[in-house]
């Protein structure tokens, strides 16, 4: 096997379509959340090319028909573990199969962080989003709301305020996580309110499934209270699934791969994508780190 590909997301299908193209037979482990975060996100329309926007779940079909019609191959699967500083290249699936291929491309991702609640679950990509940048658009004139009082959540407020009427910041503490700096200027920010010493019991929503608005629980004084917001946002961070290489390959203090382009600290190993970028995490990078990888791979092959 020339090269494996792990992860179907736009990094790991702009991998294969590279890697298809060039003749190396990839296979690509598509694992629990084929897609990637792309799917659950109704509609993009910051993606180069399509000037009416297109569903995520769309962009990502076309990608992975392009990569199947260089004969890229796709198995069903997850990574269990990874042997990568043995010489030879091992990753054994779930299943039992241990495959050893010849370059591995990382494209895991990154998972957002989202309250653990039926509501949320439910209206995920139907009012509430783990993404502004992706989704800020669709709120121009209309309250939301971002959890979350570390940098992440500020990030996101502040993006938001571009569109949104009123941004309402929803915090369980009396004082910012934040930095110093990205708390001031939340704090000085007209447009941005913060909900003190609070909790989201649950995202309301009628009929259709649209948000109305969050209910609210002061965790001071248990008592509740309904906020009328028109989207919600989660700005509790990213986790990026990087489990079976943790030991194998260098991680910053996030978990994040540690890459030099695309290199890891393994030769013949690369990641692209979210699973090494927790600044961007967008769509349009995840492909060009993507593309990068695979000619990095398509290199490396050349030499041995």
């Amino acid at each position: 096997m020339n090269v494996l590909i792990l992860g179907t997301g736009p990094a790991g299908l702009t991998a294969a379509i590279y890697c298809a193209r060039a003749s190396l037979a990839p296979v690509i482990i598509e694992g629990t959340q084929p897609g990637g975060q792309l799917t659950t996100t109704t509609y993009v329309e910051n993606f180069p090319g399509f000037p009416e926007g297109v569903s995520g779940l769309e962009l990502i079909n076309a990608m992975r028909a392009q990569a199947e019609r260089f004969g890229a191959e796709f198995r069903q699967g997850d990574v269990e573990s990874t042997d990568l500083k043995s010489g030879a290249l091992a990753v054994k699936l779930a299943d039992g199969t241990v495959l050893h291929p010849k370059t591995l491309i990382i494209a895991t991702g990154a998972t957002a962080r989202y309250l653990d609640l039926e509501s949320v679950r439910r209206l995920t990509g139907h009012g509430v989003s783990g993404c502004a940048t992706c989704d800020g658009f669709f709120y121009r004139g209309m309250p939301v709301a971002v959890v979350g009082g570390g940098d992440s959540a500020m990030e996101e407020a502040l993006f938001l305020t571009r569109f949104a009427s009123k941004v309402y910041i929803i915090h369980r503490r009396d004082a910012l996580r934040a930095s110093k700096i990205m708390a001031d200027r939340v704090l000085a920010h007209e447009k941005i309110e913060v909900v003190w010493n609070s909790v989201v019991e649950e995202v309301l929503a009628d009929g259709k499934d649209v948000v109305t608005g969050i209910r609210l629980r002061d965790v001071q004084t248990e008592a509740l209270r309904d906020l009328p917001v028109d989207g919600v946002f989660m700005g509790i961070g990213h986790t990026p699934n990087t489990g079976p290489f943790k030991g194998q390959l260098d991680l910053d203090e996030k978990g994040y791969i540690i890459t030099q382009f695309t290199r890891t600290s393994v030769a013949g190993v690369y990641a692209a994508g979210d699973v090494q970028d927790s600044i961007y995490r967008q769509a349009v990078t995840a492909v060009g780190s993507g593309c990068m990888a695979a000619l990095e791979a398509e290199r490396w092959l050349q030499v041995q």
